[in-house]
């Protein structure tokens, strides 16, 4: 049985999709959520749906790096020490080709998928900033071990966060703070539907994806169980990984 019971974990990208899940499951295992997202009105009908009163959330927009710093320290003065940490934010900018891929979107897409994201890591790390056995987990993706034409700084940004997961498991393991990352394929999310339109699926059955991922598309509380467990005392042994959960995709190619 996982148990947070009494844990204070921080939820980056909240609002919607797997960070939304996340906040539902960690409460329901007695966390004390702590959410962050930049879109205030989806935030709140998030953390009015969470039954405990062990909760709080904050607007922020993780693309602003430099406020990162303040951001986690007003975090944990209001809060606590954290004992986890869930980064979801993350954005997609579509099918962009080579020839009109450029440094402003590969930049964008960077500072929030990737930079975010070391800049959280970095600053819940410091000292007086979190308990003993710390856990983080971020949100990778299946595309930046397989990679598809036109989403190169997609895959890229998520790519180098996985690498940064095995870099930062291993210095930061002398602190007793565990990282790992999870890869989902497709989740029946927002960024799916788009998918789905833009490639002019009318349903998901007419989806190559289907027979690739061969259990079906992923629902978003299927990340969240797989998270919720690297969160918990019985991941302790598991640190620099990153954790597929693809509905059997990294073995159908």
């Amino acid at each position: 049985m996982i148990d947070l019971s009494g844990k204070n974990i921080l939820i980056i990208g909240a609002s919607s999709g797997i960070g939304e899940e996340v906040a539902y499951t960690t409460s329901i295992q007695g966390a004390n959520v702590i959410l962050v997202a930049r879109r205030k009105e989806k935030l709140h009908n998030v953390i009015e749906k969470i039954n405990s009163h062990k909760k709080a959330c904050y607007v922020f927009d993780v693309s602003d790096i430099d406020g990162i710093n303040s951001m986690i320290k007003t975090i944990v003065s209001e809060q606590g020490k954290l004992d986890g940490m869930v980064y979801t934010a993350g954005i997609s900018d579509g099918d962009v080709p080579l020839k009109y891929l450029n440094n402003k979107r590969l930049l964008d897409t960077f500072t929030t998928n990737y930079f975010g994201f070391v800049e959280c890591v970095r600053q819940v790390t410091m000292k007086n900033m979190y308990n003993d056995g710390l856990r983080i987990v971020a949100v990778s993706s299946n595309a930046a071990r397989f990679g598809d034409k036109a989403h190169i700084a997609y895959s890229a940004s998520k790519a180098a966060m996985d690498a940064s997961v095995r870099c930062m498991a291993k210095e930061l393991s002398n602190k007793h703070v565990y990282l790992n990352s999870v890869a989902p394929s497709m989740v029946k999310t927002q960024m799916y539907i788009d998918y789905l339109k833009m490639n002019g699926y009318e349903e998901e059955s007419d989806s190559s994806l289907s027979n690739r991922q061969y259990l079906g598309i992923i629902e978003p509380k299927d990340v969240a169980y797989a998270i919720t467990f690297l969160l918990s005392e019985e991941a302790r042994m598991i640190t620099g990984v990153t954790m597929p959960v693809d509905g059997g995709f990294s073995t159908s190619c």
